[in-house]
């Protein structure tokens, strides 16, 4: 009995290995270090907290001391009158940023497919690193302190910093086929961690002068970054003339069927499927889709609200874990700042693991269904850690692989799936708009969440807040339920092919 195509598998990494030029290494660096700039930025400020707070409130006193100066002139230049309130305004911006963020990614995705992905990319870049100086060291050099400024300058490094992650998305989408995509992926989304490494690292370096010079470095760094971006990146592979991607994939696409995680129109003739994107007939070309079109394909809002539930969890632990482990064990703060990192670390090994998971097994939403089962044991697990670096570490590291993992495969790897199945017929010209549904419809969540976990530790305590974020990993799982389901159908009746092959 002749087995079906789609059951006649090739080892994941095969097509990886075999298209992979100097090209395709090279955008994975330069994608990967471009997100991780704009991350270490974000972490930067989230480093220094502590002396923009001291910076912002009246200096202390000593009651013995003879007034030299008259109050109003010593202290003309704080904006708060003591630190509670500097803190909350520092919480205030992290919430303002985010929603900024968020609405700017549903505008980035759609401007990311209708012009260059690398002016783009590198105009997000350079702006936001402007934007960045601006507010933590020009103000500081000028003793210029105002809320309002604060506040206005944080949207726009929001809305430019959303430029990033569709574009490095569209353009990975571009270079990386389906064959290896989950490894790939996955492996290339702990850029936001290394990000967050690299951010506290230049931070911690420069901080004894001043946080100004904090904001002065990774600024500085993140605009040569953006330069190189715009001299050195390609964007898709016909700009050196190697074959357009979906020319490849689709001429082995009878036996990658089962490698569709969503739904697919198979339907398509061959003939129309093999087109070059490097013909000149204009009517050939692929277009951009809009915005409610990205939305109408499978699988983009289902994704899309369960990235809002997970990603609330993710940047929970990013904003609040080292405050937790502060408040809650009452460890030093630079001991505080070092554990967290074992999450991040976490987070890396689970999305590069599970993306080689669900490339071997082809599909997706069963691979995120069980680790998300793993990360509601391990949130509760965690919840009730001792009072015990070595524990916890351990006990954060395992949380951030079942977490993390997921929210960087969605994020990543099946966004790409989400903008080049079938019914777009592979265009590149919906990947960054669909990337931006999905990772905007997260950054709401994750704007919400910063709020809400704020009020539940203030009022119930740290216990609800873990019980919070079960349910919404919970809430996750709900969402991709349907997908979860006709895929596992979908590994039932290839199992049963088998064995009736056989």
């Amino acid at each position: 009995m002749a087995v079906p195509g789609s059951l006649r598998r090739q080892p994941a990494n095969r097509g990886l290995v075999s298209h992979c030029t100097h090209h395709h290494i090279v955008v994975f660096l330069l994608t990967f270090f471009s997100y991780s700039l704009l991350h270490a930025s974000r972490k930067t400020f989230s480093n220094v907290k502590v002396s923009i707070s001291s910076q912002w409130t009246p200096s202390c006193l000593n009651s013995t001391a003879p007034g030299l100066r008259p109050y109003e002139l010593w202290n003309g230049t704080h904006l708060f009158p003591n630190a509670e309130e500097a803190t909350l305004f520092l919480g205030t911006l992290d919430t303002i940023f985010l929603f900024s963020y968020a609405v700017g990614l549903f505008v980035s995705g759609i401007v990311g497919d209708r012009l260059n992905l690398r002016w783009v990319l590198s105009f997000g870049m350079c702006s936001s690193a402007l934007v960045v100086f601006s507010f933590g060291t020009l103000t500081e050099w000028l003793h210029f302190y105002n809320k309002w400024f604060y506040c206005c300058l944080w949207v726009v490094n929001g809305l430019l910093q959303s430029t990033g992650w569709p574009c490095v998305v569209a353009v990975m989408g571009n270079w990386f086929g389906k064959a290896g995509r989950g490894f790939v992926f996955g492996l290339w989304s702990a850029c936001a961690s290394v990000g967050n490494i690299l951010g506290a690292f230049l931070a911690s370096c420069v901080l004894k002068y001043g946080y100004e010079y904090a904001f002065l470095v990774t600024a500085s760094v993140q605009f040569a970054g953006g330069v190189i971006v715009f001299f050195g990146l390609l964007t898709s592979p016909k700009e050196v003339g190697l074959p357009e991607l979906g020319a490849d994939e689709d001429k082995v696409s009878v036996e990658e069927d089962a490698n569709r995680p969503l739904m697919s129109n198979d339907d398509v003739d061959d003939d129309d499927r093999n087109y070059s994107i490097q013909a000149t007939d204009n009517d050939n070309q692929p277009k951009a889709i809009g915005f409610f079109q990205a939305c109408c394909l499978p699988g983009v809002v289902l994704y899309s609200l369960a990235y809002a539930c997970l990603k609330l969890v993710n940047y929970s632990f990013f904003f609040w874990l080292p405050f937790y482990l502060s408040n809650n064990f009452g460890w030093k703060e630079a001991e505080a700042d070092q554990l967290s990192i074992w999450y991040d670390v976490g987070g890396i090994i689970g999305g590069t693991i599970q993306g080689l998971v669900s490339d071997v097994l082809q599909k997706r939403a069963p691979v995120l269904a069980v680790s998300l089962l793993f990360a509601v044991g391990s949130l509760f697990g965690y919840s009730r850690s001792p009072n015990s670096k070595p524990i916890n570490a351990m006990i954060m590291a395992i949380t951030g692989f079942f977490i993390g993992g997921p929210s960087n495969m969605i994020s990543s790897a099946i966004s790409a799936d989400l903008g080049r199945q079938d019914l777009v017929k592979g265009s590149s010209e919906a990947l960054a708009t669909v990337t931006g549904i999905v990772d905007g419809t997260g950054s709401i969540g994750a704007a919400v969440g910063q709020y809400l976990v704020s009020l539940i530790q203030e009022n119930l305590g740290w216990m609800w807040v873990f019980y919070f974020f079960i349910l919404m990993t919970s809430s996750t799982i709900l969402f991709i339920s349907p997908l979860i389901v006709r895929e596992i159908r979908l590994l039932l009746h290839e199992q049963r092919l088998r064995m009736l092959a056989e």
